[in-house]
């Protein structure tokens, strides 16, 4: 495997992020969801229409991990009005870590959660916050081992199913 390199995401870049949503969501979340709830989500979530509207906002940025010429994994963060709750100018949200299967323990999700930190240093904030799954143990898992514990819980829709998420921050001061 060559070195993956983690670049911006640009609006020119926008089919490969929505390919990489489609694609790395339902690897991760199919097996446990209807496919009826999997369809719905990812045709609202990973529209043209939608995708175009997050990569024009000032308050999120997205970066893609490439793996020579091939998109394997991409980070989406949120600051200000663009988090998914409100966490104020101190925080900024992880909104999404997702990594495709084949590069599954090639160190891919912790070069794109490094990439975040370092945004949030560069934007001086005190915390980075995020929600993920309480029935993804691998997921929870990494994120303790980089620091972050739970503060509270929020509703995840998945189509029709009402999901818990675990909202874990880890402070930088």
């Amino acid at each position: 495997m060559k070195s993956i390199a983690v670049s911006k995401a640009s609006l020119g870049e926008l089919k490969v992020i929505q390919d990489l949503g489609r694609t790395t969501f339902f690897e991760t979340f199919a097996a446990s969801n209807s496919e009826a709830d999997m369809r719905t989500y990812l045709e609202a979530n990973f529209s043209e229409e939608k995708i175009r509207t997050e990569l024009n906002n000032a308050e999120s940025l997205f970066f893609i991990a490439w793996d020579g010429e091939e998109a394997v994994g991409y980070l989406k963060i949120n600051v200000g009005h663009a988090q998914t709750e409100e966490q104020g100018d101190e925080a900024l949200e992880i909104e999404r870590i997702y990594v495709k299967s084949s590069h599954h323990g090639k160190k891919v999700g912790q070069l794109l959660y490094e990439k975040a930190l370092e945004v949030a240093k560069s934007l001086n904030k005190v915390y980075i916050w995020l929600g993920v799954w309480e029935e993804n143990p691998r997921a929870i898992r990494f994120y303790e081992k980089n620091g972050f514990v739970a503060f509270d819980k929020h509703i995840f829709k998945m189509g029709t199913d009402e999901q818990t998420d675990i909202m874990m921050k880890k402070n930088l001061k």
